[in-house]
Protein backbone atom coordinates (compact mmCIF):
# COMPACT_ATOMS: atom_id res chain seq x y z
CA UNK A 1 0.00 0.00 0.00
CA UNK A 2 0.96 3.82 -1.06
CA UNK A 3 0.49 5.88 2.00
CA UNK A 4 0.41 9.83 1.04
CA UNK A 5 0.14 12.57 3.97
CA UNK A 6 -2.59 15.00 3.45
CA UNK A 7 -4.30 18.03 5.32
CA UNK A 8 -7.61 20.10 4.09
CA UNK A 9 -8.97 22.81 5.85
CA UNK A 10 -12.51 22.41 7.31
CA UNK A 11 -15.41 25.12 6.96
CA UNK A 12 -13.89 26.46 10.74
CA UNK A 13 -10.54 27.29 9.24
CA UNK A 14 -8.95 24.49 10.79
CA UNK A 15 -6.31 22.41 9.07
CA UNK A 16 -6.97 18.63 9.30
CA UNK A 17 -4.45 15.60 8.96
CA UNK A 18 -4.90 13.26 6.48
CA UNK A 19 -4.07 9.79 5.08
CA UNK A 20 -4.83 7.95 1.86
CA UNK A 21 -4.14 4.93 1.30
CA UNK A 22 -3.64 3.88 -2.48
CA UNK A 23 -3.59 0.29 -4.15
CA UNK A 24 0.38 -0.43 -5.10
CA UNK A 25 0.97 -0.73 -8.67
CA UNK A 26 -2.78 -1.22 -9.42
CA UNK A 27 -5.88 0.61 -10.94
CA UNK A 28 -7.81 2.37 -8.18
CA UNK A 29 -11.81 0.77 -8.31
CA UNK A 30 -13.25 3.79 -5.97
CA UNK A 31 -12.20 5.67 -2.51
CA UNK A 32 -13.76 5.37 0.80
CA UNK A 33 -13.71 7.44 3.93
CA UNK A 34 -13.31 6.40 7.31
CA UNK A 35 -14.60 8.05 10.17
CA UNK A 36 -12.86 7.09 13.41
CA UNK A 37 -14.12 6.24 16.67
CA UNK A 38 -14.49 8.60 19.67
CA UNK A 39 -11.20 10.08 20.92
CA UNK A 40 -9.51 7.72 18.38
CA UNK A 41 -7.77 9.19 15.29
CA UNK A 42 -6.11 8.15 11.75
CA UNK A 43 -2.96 6.54 12.79
CA UNK A 44 -4.69 3.60 15.30
CA UNK A 45 -2.79 0.49 13.76
CA UNK A 46 -6.70 -1.30 13.33
CA UNK A 47 -6.90 1.51 10.39
CA UNK A 48 -4.09 1.22 8.92
CA UNK A 49 -4.91 -2.69 8.29
CA UNK A 50 -8.20 -1.76 7.48
CA UNK A 51 -7.04 0.74 5.27
CA UNK A 52 -3.86 -2.54 3.95
CA UNK A 53 -7.03 -4.73 3.13
CA UNK A 54 -9.12 -2.08 0.95
CA UNK A 55 -5.76 -0.99 -0.79
CA UNK A 56 -5.12 -5.02 -1.84
CA UNK A 57 -8.62 -5.39 -3.56
CA UNK A 58 -8.13 -1.29 -5.26
CA UNK A 59 -10.06 0.60 -2.96
CA UNK A 60 -8.32 3.87 -1.76
CA UNK A 61 -9.19 4.75 1.98
CA UNK A 62 -9.22 7.96 3.34
CA UNK A 63 -8.79 8.97 7.02
CA UNK A 64 -8.03 12.27 9.40
CA UNK A 65 -7.92 13.18 12.40
CA UNK A 66 -11.64 14.65 13.30
CA UNK A 67 -10.76 18.63 14.58
CA UNK A 68 -8.85 18.80 18.00
CA UNK A 69 -7.06 14.75 17.77
CA UNK A 70 -4.19 13.88 16.13
CA UNK A 71 -2.34 16.03 13.96
CA UNK A 72 -5.56 18.54 13.18
CA UNK A 73 -6.33 21.67 14.55
CA UNK A 74 -8.96 22.55 16.51
CA UNK A 75 -10.40 22.38 20.17
CA UNK A 76 -11.49 19.21 20.96
CA UNK A 77 -13.65 20.52 23.94
CA UNK A 78 -15.53 21.91 21.14
CA UNK A 79 -16.43 18.65 19.47
CA UNK A 80 -20.19 17.68 19.01
CA UNK A 81 -21.54 15.09 16.17
CA UNK A 82 -22.48 17.60 13.77
CA UNK A 83 -19.00 19.07 13.98
CA UNK A 84 -17.53 14.98 13.06
CA UNK A 85 -20.19 15.14 10.43
CA UNK A 86 -19.06 18.68 9.00
CA UNK A 87 -15.61 17.70 8.91
CA UNK A 88 -16.76 14.53 6.61
CA UNK A 89 -18.24 16.51 4.46
CA UNK A 90 -15.43 18.92 3.79
CA UNK A 91 -13.09 15.79 3.66
CA UNK A 92 -15.03 14.11 0.87
CA UNK A 93 -15.40 17.41 -0.95
CA UNK A 94 -10.99 17.88 -0.63
CA UNK A 95 -11.63 13.73 -1.92
CA UNK A 96 -14.02 14.34 -4.39
CA UNK A 97 -11.83 18.14 -5.93
CA UNK A 98 -8.01 16.41 -5.66
CA UNK A 99 -9.06 12.45 -6.13
CA UNK A 100 -12.55 11.39 -6.53
CA UNK A 101 -15.84 11.40 -4.70
CA UNK A 102 -16.02 8.83 -2.07
CA UNK A 103 -18.30 5.79 -3.01
CA UNK A 104 -18.33 4.30 0.35
CA UNK A 105 -18.43 5.83 3.82
CA UNK A 106 -17.14 3.83 7.04
CA UNK A 107 -17.57 4.32 10.40
CA UNK A 108 -16.47 3.14 13.27
CA UNK A 109 -17.86 3.40 16.73
CA UNK A 110 -19.46 6.75 17.32
CA UNK A 111 -18.12 7.38 14.05
CA UNK A 112 -20.44 5.23 12.72
CA UNK A 113 -23.13 7.40 14.00
CA UNK A 114 -21.43 10.29 12.18
CA UNK A 115 -20.84 8.53 8.70
CA UNK A 116 -24.69 7.59 9.21
CA UNK A 117 -25.68 11.40 9.00
CA UNK A 118 -23.02 12.37 6.75
CA UNK A 119 -23.40 10.00 3.96
CA UNK A 120 -26.93 12.50 2.76
CA UNK A 121 -24.71 14.92 2.43
CA UNK A 122 -22.31 13.29 0.15
CA UNK A 123 -24.08 12.76 -3.37
CA UNK A 124 -21.15 10.60 -4.23
CA UNK A 125 -21.54 8.03 -1.61
CA UNK A 126 -23.33 4.49 -2.50
CA UNK A 127 -22.55 2.68 0.58
CA UNK A 128 -22.37 3.08 4.16
CA UNK A 129 -20.79 0.47 7.11
CA UNK A 130 -20.89 0.74 10.21
CA UNK A 131 -18.59 -0.80 12.37
CA UNK A 132 -19.47 -1.64 16.97
CA UNK A 133 -21.88 1.24 16.23
CA UNK A 134 -24.34 2.29 19.37
CA UNK A 135 -27.93 2.44 18.35
CA UNK A 136 -28.76 4.95 21.20
CA UNK A 137 -26.25 7.28 21.88
CA UNK A 138 -27.13 8.58 24.57
CA UNK A 139 -26.81 5.15 26.82
CA UNK A 140 -23.69 6.46 27.83
CA UNK A 141 -21.18 4.52 29.85
CA UNK A 142 -20.46 4.96 33.56
CA UNK A 143 -17.35 7.31 33.16
CA UNK A 144 -19.05 9.37 30.55
CA UNK A 145 -22.10 9.89 32.44
CA UNK A 146 -20.77 11.12 35.61
CA UNK A 147 -18.73 13.33 33.08
CA UNK A 148 -22.04 14.47 31.42
CA UNK A 149 -23.79 15.20 34.54
CA UNK A 150 -20.74 17.42 35.68
CA UNK A 151 -20.67 19.58 32.30
CA UNK A 152 -24.58 19.40 32.64
CA UNK A 153 -23.80 21.80 36.25
CA UNK A 154 -20.46 23.41 35.26
CA UNK A 155 -20.82 23.81 31.48
CA UNK A 156 -18.01 21.67 30.64
CA UNK A 157 -16.27 18.62 32.54
CA UNK A 158 -12.85 16.49 32.32
CA UNK A 159 -12.80 12.89 31.54
CA UNK A 160 -9.68 10.32 31.28
CA UNK A 161 -9.57 8.11 28.45
CA UNK A 162 -6.91 6.04 27.47
CA UNK A 163 -4.35 7.37 30.00
CA UNK A 164 -5.28 10.66 28.18
CA UNK A 165 -7.30 13.90 29.61
CA UNK A 166 -10.12 15.32 27.24
CA UNK A 167 -12.54 17.98 28.08
CA UNK A 168 -16.34 17.90 27.01
CA UNK A 169 -18.95 20.92 26.90
CA UNK A 170 -22.49 19.97 28.00
CA UNK A 171 -23.44 20.68 23.85
CA UNK A 172 -21.56 17.82 22.95
CA UNK A 173 -23.91 15.20 25.29
CA UNK A 174 -26.83 17.37 24.26
CA UNK A 175 -26.28 16.47 20.60
CA UNK A 176 -26.06 12.35 21.40
CA UNK A 177 -29.29 12.12 23.50
CA UNK A 178 -30.62 14.21 21.08
CA UNK A 179 -30.06 11.36 18.18
CA UNK A 180 -32.44 9.14 17.11
CA UNK A 181 -30.73 6.29 14.91
CA UNK A 182 -33.67 5.26 13.60
CA UNK A 183 -35.13 8.70 12.51
CA UNK A 184 -31.16 9.28 10.37
CA UNK A 185 -31.56 5.52 8.69
CA UNK A 186 -35.46 6.15 7.96
CA UNK A 187 -33.83 8.79 5.39
CA UNK A 188 -30.45 7.01 4.38
CA UNK A 189 -31.09 6.13 0.76
CA UNK A 190 -27.50 4.32 0.56
CA UNK A 191 -26.74 0.77 0.66
CA UNK A 192 -25.73 -0.38 4.36
CA UNK A 193 -23.13 -2.79 5.90
CA UNK A 194 -23.53 -3.71 9.54
CA UNK A 195 -20.44 -4.82 10.61
CA UNK A 196 -20.28 -5.84 14.67
CA UNK A 197 -18.57 -8.61 17.19
CA UNK A 198 -20.56 -10.81 19.69
CA UNK A 199 -17.84 -10.51 21.60
CA UNK A 200 -18.19 -6.41 21.79
CA UNK A 201 -17.70 -5.47 25.22
CA UNK A 202 -17.80 -1.49 24.70
CA UNK A 203 -21.30 -1.30 22.38
CA UNK A 204 -23.32 -5.26 22.60
CA UNK A 205 -24.27 -7.16 19.84
CA UNK A 206 -27.62 -5.92 20.42
CA UNK A 207 -26.97 -2.47 18.75
CA UNK A 208 -26.28 -4.28 15.66
CA UNK A 209 -29.62 -5.70 15.89
CA UNK A 210 -31.22 -2.38 16.12
CA UNK A 211 -29.65 -0.86 13.60
CA UNK A 212 -30.50 -3.45 10.91
CA UNK A 213 -33.77 -3.58 11.62
CA UNK A 214 -34.51 0.35 11.54
CA UNK A 215 -32.47 0.43 7.80
CA UNK A 216 -34.07 0.24 4.60
CA UNK A 217 -32.70 -2.06 2.44
CA UNK A 218 -30.60 -2.84 0.39
CA UNK A 219 -28.87 -3.69 3.87
CA UNK A 220 -26.59 -6.51 4.97
CA UNK A 221 -25.25 -7.50 8.41
CA UNK A 222 -22.13 -9.86 9.27
CA UNK A 223 -20.66 -10.83 12.42
CA UNK A 224 -16.78 -10.24 13.38
CA UNK A 225 -16.02 -13.50 15.21
CA UNK A 226 -14.57 -12.66 18.28
CA UNK A 227 -13.41 -9.60 17.64
CA UNK A 228 -13.16 -7.01 20.28
CA UNK A 229 -14.36 -3.37 19.80
CA UNK A 230 -11.23 -1.71 18.34
CA UNK A 231 -10.16 -5.02 15.87
CA UNK A 232 -6.77 -4.96 17.90
CA UNK A 233 -6.34 -8.30 16.22
CA UNK A 234 -5.08 -7.43 13.00
CA UNK A 235 -6.68 -10.58 11.17
CA UNK A 236 -10.16 -9.11 12.48
CA UNK A 237 -9.64 -5.69 10.74
CA UNK A 238 -8.32 -6.89 7.35
CA UNK A 239 -11.05 -9.66 7.81
CA UNK A 240 -13.34 -6.22 7.65
CA UNK A 241 -11.61 -4.58 5.01
CA UNK A 242 -12.17 -8.09 3.16
CA UNK A 243 -15.93 -8.39 4.36
CA UNK A 244 -16.33 -4.37 3.19
CA UNK A 245 -14.20 -4.63 -0.37
CA UNK A 246 -16.68 -7.69 -1.47
CA UNK A 247 -19.54 -6.00 -0.35
CA UNK A 248 -19.78 -2.83 -1.95
CA UNK A 249 -18.33 -4.31 -4.96
CA UNK A 250 -21.92 -4.34 -6.20
CA UNK A 251 -22.22 -1.09 -5.51
CA UNK A 252 -19.45 0.74 -6.98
Amino acid sequence: MISRQLTFVNRSGESLAGSLGLPEGGAIRAYAMLAHCFTCGKDLKPFSNLSEALAARGIGLFRFDFAGLGGSEGDFSRSTLSANVADLVDGARFLSANFAGPKILIGHSLGGLAALQAAGGIDTVSAVVTIGTPANPGDLGEKLARTREEARLGGEASVTIGGRNFSLRKEFFEQLEATRVDGVLAHLDKALLVLHSPFDEAVGIENAGVIFRAARHPKSFVSLGRADHLLLKPEDALYAGEVISAWAGYYL
